[in-house]
Parts: C-alpha cells; sequence; structure tokens
C-alpha cells in the first residue's frame, strides 16, 4: 500500500500529506475552478453560449462552492477529512467529464455548479488538515506549499488547453473537459491512499512536536474554556472581515488586471497575456515563501506586510503609472498572491485547534466569498461610470490599507 511505503521513509508523513495537497488543490481549484475562463470562448462559441450564459456558469460554479463552505465543515468532523476530500474530488472530475459531454445549457449549469461544490468541499478540509498535522511553529510554511498548487494548474491548463483546441478546432474543448476531469479523478485515488486524518491513525506526532515533550499537541486538541468562547467568537469574525476584504480586493486586480492593460494602457492582448503569465510564474513563490514568514514573525505581521504589498500594487496600476511601475505592479501581486489563504488556515489553527479547523475555517471562506462576489460587480459599475478601471484599483488599493488595519489589530491566540 503507498501510505505504508511512505511511512517507511525518513520523511515525516506529514510533509507527504502537504505534497498531496498541492495536487488536491491543483485539482480543486486550479482545474476545477480558474480553467474555466481558458475554456469558455472556444466551448461558447460551439455551443452558441450568450455572454449572459457564461456569466451564469461562473456564477453556479461559485454558488455551490458557497455552499459546500458551509456544511464540509460538518461533514469533515463525522466522516473524516479524508473520505469528504476523496468523494468532493470525485464530483469535480466526473462533473467535469459530463460537461465535455453536454450539449443543454440547464444541463452544464447544473453539472457545473456541482463541480463549484466538489471544490469548496474538497480545498476546506485540505487547508484544515494542516492544523492537524503539523505544529504552530510549521502550519504556515505547510499551507504555503499546499496553496501553490493553483499556480501549477494555471501554468498547465494556460498551454495544454490551446494546444488541444488547435488540434480538434471544433470539439478540442469537449476533450479539454474530459482530460482535466480524469486527471482530477486520478488525484482524488491519490489522496483517497495517501491522506490520513490525524497523526495518530499512523502512531504518529505532528510535525515539530516531538515524542518527549507532545504538550503542544494535548493543549490544541483541548476546546476552548467557557471564557475565551466569547472571545473566540469576536475573533472569528474579525477573521472573517479580514478574509472578506481579500476576496474583495484581489479579485479585482485578478479580473481586471488585462482588461485594463489593454484598454486603459493601450497594450495589445499579447504583451498583456505575457505579462499576467508572470504573475502565475511568480505565485508559486508566494505561499511558501510568505507562510514561512508568518511561522517565524507571527500571523498577523505576515499579514500586515502582504496587504501593505497589495496595496502598493493595485495603487500603482491604479494610477496608471509609466511601464517599470507597471511591471512592479505584477512582481508585487505575484510575489504574494496566494499568500493570504495559506496563513488565514494556519491562523485559524492557531485559534481553534484542530479539531475545529474545517468548520471555522468553512465559515470565514463562506464570508471571503462574498467579496469575491460583490468586488468585480462595483469595480465593473464603477469603470462603467468613470470610463477607465483606475477608480477600481484604488479603491482596491484603500480597502487593503484597511485589511493591514484589521490584520495589526488581531488578538494574539490564546497558549496554553
Amino acid at each position: 500500500m503507498l501510505s505504508a511505503r511512505l511511512q517507511r521513509t525518513f520523511i515525516h508523513y506529514g510533509w507527504f500529506i502537504a505534497g498531496t495537497g498541492t495536487l488536491c488543490i491543483l485539482a480543486s481549484l486550479g482545474i476545477g475552478r480558474f480553467s474555466l475562463g481558458m475554456l469558455l470562448p472556444a466551448m461558447g462559441k460551439s455551443l452558441a453560449l450568450s455572454p449572459a450564459e457564461m456569466g451564469y456558469l461562473g456564477t453556479g460554479n461559485f454558488a455551490g462552492y458557497l455552499l459546500s463552505a458551509l456544511v464540509c465543515g460538518h461533514l469533515s468532523s463525522r466522516f473524516g477529512s479524508r473520505r469528504v476530500i476523496f468523494a468532493a474530488l470525485l464530483l469535480v472530475g466526473t462533473t467535469m467529464v459530463l460537461v465535455g459531454l453536454s450539449t443543454n445549457f440547464g444541463l452544464l449549469l447544473i453539472l457545473y455548479a456541482a463541480t463549484g461544490m466538489g471544490s469548496g468541499a474538497s480545498n476546506i478540509p485540505m487547508m484544515s488538515l494542516v492544523a492537524t498535522w503539523f505544529d504552530r511553529r510549521h502550519r504556515g510554511r505547510a499551507a504555503g506549499f499546499i496553496v501553490i498548487g493553483s499556480g501549477f494548474a494555471i501554468m498547465m491548463t494556460g498551454r495544454m488547453i490551446p494546444w488541444i483546441n488547435n488540434l480538434y478546432p471544433d470539439e478540442g474543448w469537449r476533450l479539454n473537459w474530459q482530460i482535466l476531469g480524469g486527471l482530477v479523478i486520478l488525484i482524488a485515488l491519490l489522496c483517497w491512499h495517501v491522506l490520513r486524518d490525524r497523526p495518530q491513525d499512523i502512531g504518529r506526532l505532528p510535525v515539530g512536536v516531538h515524542p518527549d515533550d507532545p504538550s503542544e499537541a494535548r493543549a490544541e486538541a483541548s476546546p476552548a474554556s467557557p471564557t475565551d468562547r466569547p472571545h473566540l467568537r469576536g475573533t472569528v469574525i474579525h477573521l472573517g472581515a479580514i478574509y472578506f476584504l481579500f476576496g474583495y480586493t484581489y479579485v479585482i486586480y485578478v479580473t481586471f488586471m488585462v482588461s485594463s492593460l489593454v484598454k486603459d494602457m493601450g497594450y495589445g492582448e499579447q504583451a498583456a497575456g505575457t505579462l499576467w503569465s508572470w504573475v502565475g510564474i511568480l505565485s508559486l513563490l508566494s505561499g511558501p515563501v510568505m507562510g514561512t514568514v508568518s511561522d517565524r514573525i507571527g500571523r498577523k505581521a505576515a499579514l500586515s506586510i502582504v496587504f501593505s504589498i497589495q496595496a502598493v500594487s493595485y495603487l500603482l496600476i491604479g494610477l496608471q503609472l509609466p511601464g517599470l511601475f507597471l511591471y512592479l505592479s505584477v512582481v508585487l501581486f505575484g510575489v504574494v498572491a496566494w499568500s493570504i489563504p495559506s496563513i488565514m488556515a494556519a491562523l485559524v489553527g492557531d485559534y481553534v485547534g484542530p479539531e475545529k479547523t474545517a468548520k471555522i475555517f468553512g465559515l470565514v471562506t463562506f464570508i471571503f466569498g462574498f467579496g469575491q462576489i460583490l468586488g468585480p460587480a462595483v469595480a465593473g459599475l464603477l469603470a462603467e461610470q468613470s470610463g477607465s478601471f483606475s477608480a477600481s484599483f484604488i479603491m482596491a488599493s484603500l480597502l487593503a490599507g484597511a485589511a493591514v488595519l484589521l490584520s495589526a489589530s488581531l488578538r494574539a491566540p490564546a497558549r496554553s
């Protein structure tokens, strides 16, 4: 059995959990959500979908993601994260294969909403396993390695999808859906064989906890005392507000950066696309680097640094400064692109302990999701009224600045 072989290596099994988590995020978010933008043009043309219908597909996927964010914590507590992740990835892969076979818009909408449910129900429990398998001193780095799966998927699909579409101009999009869905199913099987819900299931302690001093693992496993619970509720709301601002601001940059380069600054689509590809490349460093930084200097300091960098990045593109400043904006955003989710997952584990991480992280992710919905809508209205995207990016910069203040005012996690 694969897991048994991995247990006999000199590497702590927790790092195999993290490596498998990278593939899980590649499948659930990178393929399940972020590949849609590459697939829609050919798919929309083949099925004669209107722009509104193509937009509804994205909305349906996101609605499914939000729904799963509310329930996956309870499912993980009842059935275990490993089972939930496996079933959710199977749902993602199967529905993607079926999307590639569909011709009816109504069926497409239902299937892709189910894909979104699977994406959320695999992503959140996977990130929550970090709190179970790693102590506080290693969680940020572990979560950072997991989140870069999205960056790998963006790089992979950015090359694979156009290549297959060129080979099969009429039906290439269908083949892409089926290949990607099949890959997700293979990753689901790998997750089933490698993932374990707790280190104790295989006779181990979390990474960073030594056999002669497992006090930290015991302390984090104990529930909060009744006097801590009112403070904890306030902290969860605080975390939700920070994550909401991240969702609201980063998605403005992701959604409108290329459009702003083309419409407001006169860049060609190929040049704008090249700049955007650098965001994907640079983002591979974001999770591991800033996650490790959060382990060393503390979560709220790391959050403050990341939001400060993002605020500058948004402001540089919002002011429409000359080319050098634009490249600086791309570099700044890229090097911290996936940092906040990794730090947030580690931070939730610090506050509530391993047993409750999936439930609380699901809740703050639900709040984050509303930010992702509102951000592009408000930014689009501002751009329509002002005639450029400048005001939208400046708004994002100001709100990222507000997130710096919220991060700096976080209450420190209680330590036993």
